[in-house]
């Protein structure tokens, strides 16, 4: 029975490595989000170059750049989500991240990951960004008619800095 507990357990074990797909796929799904905001900065600077050629001023300009700039923004901290989960994943799971350790042997705290509420609380963080970066390309958007709009729109921004406030205050001890 021992014989057959040990395969058992072994076999349990090694079925961690699974999780390599999680982390390349992660990786690669962080690759395409990069690559894809710097195509939205490379279309929108060609964009303004362009306009700024022709001496043509259309209706909407800075919305327009404003929004192809903040929308590559959210893609590019959503590919640094990708980047931290795929990180974690493989720490948690597969192995210490050698190359991310110093010639002390002091690892690189950025990414290091020990937990999985750790991961969680620096992938929440990242989150919380991208929908704060969300909000304001839809501020950016959206057309205010009156006082009671601007009302609005103060106190959504004023939510949204205390919300920031106390997301710094998560993790740290005083």
């Amino acid at each position: 029975m021992d014989f057959i507990e040990k395969i058992f357990e072994h076999g349990l074990w090694s079925s961690r490595f699974i999780i390599i797909l999680a982390v390349i796929f992660g990786l690669v799904g962080a690759v395409l989000l990069f690559a894809v905001a710097s195509f939205d900065i490379y279309n929108t600077a060609a964009y303004v170059i362009n306009t700024y050629a022709t001496h043509a001023h259309p209706e909407g300009f800075h919305e327009v750049v404003v929004g192809g700039i903040i929308g590559a923004v959210d893609l590019y901290l959503i590919g640094v989500i990708m980047i931290i989960f795929s990180f974690g994943l493989y720490e948690l799971f597969i192995s210490d991240i050698d190359a991310a350790k110093d010639e002390n042997g002091h690892e690189n705290q950025l990414l290091a990951v020990h937990s999985l509420d750790q991961l969680k609380d620096k992938i929440s963080k990242v989150i919380v960004m991208v929908l704060v970066v969300g909000f304001f390309q839809k501020v950016g958007h959206t057309v205010f008619v009156g006082a009671l709009d601007m009302l609005y729109l103060a106190l959504s921004i004023t939510a949204v800095a205390i919300a920031l406030y106390f997301l710094s205050k998560v993790g740290h001890h005083e």
